[in-house]
């Protein structure tokens, strides 16, 4: 391929040799200010990691409660510098582990939660007024963070001590994942009710991670992940505004999830504008005036769907270049992906591998030593520039279909993400595409593959035998009027999280909150687009 028709995954032509010329128009003092400072195109901190290092969080979960705390203390035992849950399907979709559904899904995937003492072991002697935890949930989010308060205070932790983050983004499992459970309206409500409930109880919990992540594991290019991704932002800021809370009080604990790709320089770019693009939206749509509401907070994961079950050492290699990826563009909390993670989860080794592939980063190289290193550069720049006009014109066309969820109803943006991937997977198909080991510098033979992690089937008659004496043990009277609290505050315009909290904190199920709530607001069955 000659070097005029190289092109980015975003579709934009990457020039020989980039000039002056290629920043026409560029004004410095308006599109990149100084670091700390609007539009946060350099970072949202003055001194970013030199005044403080990212977060190290590494994201686990297998098996039951007791293997995934020995995993978070083993991981913290090796200078992890936050905790990152990975949840099972079940839990995810908001069944308890003798659902008829979660039969062969139990613990695979992740963690099983079925109820607060699941909550309770999966922290046991990990201190949660020191450590910061990251949920990965979406649809149940809300009932996983009232599971993590209720430990915490069960373990002598003020509510208000506890730090973290939730993922809870159901939009874009409308968009790209799947594990949704209710309709776009009330999960928007459910969200909006977090916001406000954390706000009041849980003021240093960040109430949201808005993911462009599981976008681009489903093919998005960085254009279309950083433009679905602050749309869904939008429509979240929206919601809350819509009822009734006060933008500054609540923004500032917004925060987003992205991925990193292998293409170093598009992903630098993509998150400097990413950054500019929000800041602008919170002031001047928005009207917010707290810096900290205007402040673009990430963290990023490496690219799974970049990983290789061929020789799969070589994604140590990858795993480098994608971190390098994330710190060179500013990101506040990092996850490196474990090496044999194409072929089952990490065992203990290749977790240590990943953790130590950014603390070489941290403490070996200089990329800590300056804020946003490569500002200034032609080709950074004229990306950075590139890639905000594309993404503005999405979001301009997203606004045309009357927002985020609208658009998601007519599956605009699941379409444009497919089409996306079907382009990438047919260049990857004819070699245009180069991954290394699997369609260019293959192998004859593999090597002898490494020990990989096994999840033992049994486990999933273990947490229903916890869930039967739980329930044995419980006030059932009292769960019953609990749960029919939370019915009542479904069909009302209180807080939903409130009664929540009481059900789950007389031991009711995971399910049998999240069943209530599915006999108020149905399921959701996505259209058909085509």
């Amino acid at each position: 391929m000659s070097d005029a028709e190289q092109l980015t995954i975003s579709g934009f032509p990457l020039d020989p040799v980039y000039g002056p010329e290629h920043l026409d128009g560029f004004d410095a003092a308006e599109q990149l200010g100084a670091p700390g400072e609007y539009p946060y195109t350099r970072g949202i901190y003055p001194t970013m990691y030199r005044g403080r290092l990212w977060t190290m969080r590494q994201y686990a979960g297998m098996s039951t409660a007791e293997e995934s705390n020995r995993r978070y203390k083993y991981l913290l035992a090796q200078g992890t510098t936050g905790l990152s849950v990975a949840f099972d399907l079940p839990t995810q979709m908001g069944y308890d582990s003798s659902a008829d559904l979660a039969d062969g899904e139990v613990g695979k995937v992740g963690v099983a939660i079925d109820t607060v003492e699941d909550m309770k072991n999966l922290f046991d002697g990990i201190p949660l007024g020191e450590v910061s935890t990251s949920m990965t949930i979406n649809a149940p989010a809300s009932l996983l963070l009232l599971m993590y308060e209720i430990a915490g205070e069960e373990q002598g932790v003020d509510a208000g001590k506890l730090r973290g983050t939730i993922q809870n983004d159901v939009l874009k499992e409308y968009i790209a994942r799947g594990t949704y459970i209710y309709p776009p309206a009330p999960s928007l409500r459910i969200i909006s009710d977090t916001f406000a409930y954390c706000a009041d109880r849980l003021p240093n919990f960040n109430t949201i991670s808005i993911s462009g992540y599981h976008m681009g594991e489903a093919g998005a290019t960085p254009v279309q992940e950083v433009a679905f991704t602050l749309a869904d932002g939008i429509a979240y800021v929206q919601a809350a505004l819509d009822a009734g809370l006060d933008v500054d009080a609540f923004a500032p604990r917004l925060s987003f999830f992205f991925v990193a790709r292998s293409t170093l320089l598009e992903e630098i770019a993509k998150f400097r504008a990413a950054r500019r693009l929000w800041a602008g939206i919170m002031r001047d749509r928005f009207g917010a005036t707290d810096p900290k509401s205007q402040m673009l907070r990430f963290h990023t994961q490496t690219a799974g769907v970049q990983l290789t079950a061929q020789q799969p050492e070589v994604n140590l290699v990858r795993v480098t270049v994608q971190a390098l990826a994330a710190t060179l563009g500013g990101t506040q909390s990092l996850h490196t992906n474990s090496f044999d993670e194409a072929l089952a989860l990490p065992t203990e080794k290749s977790a240590r591998l990943a953790l130590r592939t950014q603390q070489v980063i941290a403490h070996e190289t200089d990329v800590p030593a300056t804020v946003d290193p490569l500002a200034g550069s032609y080709l950074i720049e004229s990306l950075t520039d590139r890639i905000e006009a594309d993404v503005q014109g999405y979001l301009d066309r997203i606004d045309e279909m009357g927002g985020a969820v609208s658009a998601i109803e007519e599956g605009f943006q699941k379409s444009e993400i497919e089409r996306a991937a079907y382009e990438l997977a047919k260049s990857i198909d004819s070699g245009e595409q180069v991954v290394v080991g699997v369609n260019r510098f293959q192998q004859e033979s593999e090597d002898v593959q490494p020990d990989l992690q096994r999840i033992d089937e049994a486990i999933r008659q273990q947490q229903i035998d916890r869930i039967d004496a739980i329930k044995r043990g419980r006030d059932q009277g009292g769960v019953d009027d609990a749960l029919t609290a939370v019915r009542a505050a479904a069909r009302s315009d209180d807080n939903l999280l409130v009664p929540m909290r009481d059900a789950l904190q007389r031991r009711a199920t995971l399910q049998e909150v999240c069943d209530v709530l599915r006999d108020e607001y149905g399921g959701y069955v996505p259209h058909d687009v085509f």
